[in-house]
């Protein structure tokens, strides 16, 4: 049987992904309820990381210590990858020790090219490309605050970054409708935009991404490794920080997303970051849950 990966939100199917969440739900209960639950007891996750992180990791690695398993935390410091050894040589030494790998990179052609040589399913946990597995948090914190989210309104706000990729496929995948603001020259891919075909397309201002949205979203101006060019960033994205005017144009009960970590008064607004419509600490929370559900979903027999 074919090794399953999940370097994009497209390498599951929709019916996959609705299942996913609903189990990121569940086992969101189980956890709360103080039942013990170990389904991926004795088995390792190797955490391959060249991008710092915070809720990726912490959430990762929670997830294998409360479902029975174990990780092991590898940067380029600790790893012969950080000295130069062919991704195809790392990909095969480890996969023959654990038994599931994620990796945090800049390339998303390295994640593809260490997948391609595994023997055991590969999680894309960022890439310059993707973050799919910030999606599946997404997904499940709108659905717990506001029901099914296909048929919906989502406005993207800001970078047609990694994020704003899997805001599109995702548009696909689960069926809502995604209109995107992004200045000239931060534009998403146009092929991943022109796969989307209905589900997703570009408009000419926030407000018109904002009007009538059951869901906002942004992040940062400047991604990791993008720091030098804050100055210039600021400048072309003055005019899409999403304060409290934007909520406005939106529906009543619009809520408000920011994968985090979140630059006040940048691309968001204090008081929109702090107010009743911002679900970003569950979101933030619903990583460990989601990540939970998937490596359960691509490790677990």
């Amino acid at each position: 049987m074919a090794v399953r990966h999940f370097l994009s939100l497209m390498d599951l199917s929709p019916e996959e992904l609705d299942a996913l969440i609903q189990r990121a739900i569940e086992l969101k209960r189980i956890q709360k309820s103080g039942e013990i639950f170990e389904p991926l007891k004795n088995k390792v996750l190797g955490m391959v990381f060249e991008k710092s992180s915070t809720r990726t990791r912490v959430a990762f690695e929670t997830a294998m210590a409360q479902t029975g398993g174990h990780a092991i935390f590898l940067s380029p410091r600790d790893t012969q990858l950080g000295r130069g050894e062919p991704i195809e040589d790392s990909a095969r030494v480890l996969s023959r020790m654990v038994d599931v790998i994620m990796i945090r990179t800049f390339e998303h052609e390295k994640l593809e090219h260490f997948a391609a040589y595994s023997q055991v399913p590969v999680i894309n946990a960022l890439t310059d490309l993707q973050h799919p597995v910030q999606l599946l948090a997404d997904v499940q914190t709108y659905v717990e605050h506001r029901g099914p989210i296909r048929g919906k309104k989502v406005a993207w706000i800001g970078d047609g970054n990694n994020m704003c990729h899997a805001y599109i496929d995702a548009a696909r995948q689960f069926g809502f409708k995604l209109e995107i603001a992004a200045p000239e020259g931060y534009l998403p891919d146009e092929n991943i935009l022109k796969a989307a075909g209905s589900a997703a397309k570009m408009v000419a201002t926030p407000a018109d991404a904002a009007r009538d949205a059951d869901l906002i979203v942004t992040d940062v101006w400047a991604s990791m490794g993008q720091e030098e060019e804050m100055a210039h960033r600021s400048r072309a994205f003055a005019n899409y920080q999403v304060d409290s005017t934007l909520m406005s144009l939106a529906k009543p009960d619009c809520l408000f997303m920011h994968c985090l970590p979140a630059h006040r008064e940048e691309e968001v607004s204090t008081d929109v970051l702090e107010g009743p419509q911002s679900v970003v600490w569950d979101e933030a929370e619903n990583r460990l849950h989601s990540q939970k559900a998937l490596l359960e979903f691509l490790v677990a027999k």
